[in-house]
C-alpha cells in the first residue's frame, strides 16, 4: 500500500504537464485531461486506482516522474515549482475545517450539473476553477504559472489552467493520504523510481 503514493505523484507531473500545454500553447486536449477532471469528483472510491480512470494517461505520468529523477531524464524546474505548490497548499487546505467544508459544498454542487454538462463543458470548467480560485488560492502563496501573457489574459485559458490545478490538488490530497511525504524524495528515491518504472 505504502508504494501507492507514486501513484497520485505522477498524476500531479501529468496534470502540471497539462497545465503547460494550456499556459504556453493553449492547448486543452479533452481526451488527456478528462481522467484527471473526473478525479476531482471522484470522492469515494472503492480503492485508489479508481480515482484515475485513464491508465493511459497516467503512464504518461510515470514517464514524466521518472524523467525528474533519474540521472539520464530531462529535467523539467517548472514542474518540480508547480508540484511543490501544490503540496504546499494542500497541506494548508487540510488544516484549514472552514476551507473543507466549503470545498465539499462546492463539489456537490457541481455533481449536481454534471447530471446536465459533460465534464469538459465550458460551465463545468468555470464551475472548478471558480472552487480553484475562492476557496484553495486564497489558502497560500498564489501559483506562478509560466506561459505565453497573451493566452493567460484569456479567461478561458485562465479557467482550464485553475480547474487542471484543482485537479493537482485532488492528486496532492491522494497523494497525502497513502503515506506521501516530502522526504521520501531525498530518502526513498530509488523506491520512487522502481515503481514508477514498474508501471509503464
Amino acid at each position: 500500500m505504502a508504494a501507492n503514493y507514486v501513484m497520485p505523484l505522477a498524476a500531479m507531473c501529468q496534470i502540471t504537464h497539462l497545465v503547460q500545454k494550456a499556459a504556453k500553447f493553449g492547448q486543452f486536449n479533452e481526451r488527456e485531461v478528462e481522467g484527471f477532471l473526473q478525479s476531482i469528483v471522484n470522492l469515494t472510491p472503492d480503492k485508489p486506482e479508481d480515482v484515475y480512470p485513464d491508465h493511459f494517461a497516467l503512464k504518461s505520468g510515470y514517464r514524466t516522474l521518472l524523467a525528474q529523477l533519474t540521472p539520464q531524464g530531462e529535467k523539467d524546474v517548472e514542474m518540480v515549482k508547480y508540484v511543490g505548490s501544490l503540496m504546499q497548499l494542500e497541506r494548508a487546505l487540510s488544516s484549514n475545517k472552514k476551507a473543507l467544508d466549503m470545498l465539499a459544498k462546492r463539489l456537490k454542487d457541481i455533481e449536481r450539473q454534471l447530471q446536465h454538462f459533460n465534464l469538459c463543458d465550458d460551465t463545468i470548467i468555470a464551475a472548478f476553477a471558480d472552487i480553484y480560485s475562492e476557496v484553495i488560492s486564497p489558502l497560500g502563496q498564489k501559483i506562478q504559472v509560466f506561459g505565453q501573457p497573451e493566452l493567460l489574459k484569456q479567461p478561458a485559458v485562465q479557467q482550464r489552467v485553475r480547474a487542471l490545478l484543482l485537479a493537482g490538488i485532488r492528486s496532492a490530497v491522494l497523494w497525502r493520504q497513502l503515506g506521501g511525504k516530502r522526504r521520501q524524495f531525498f530518502f526513498g528515491k530509488k523506491k520512487i523510481i522502481v515503481q514508477a518504472q514498474s508501471r509503464i
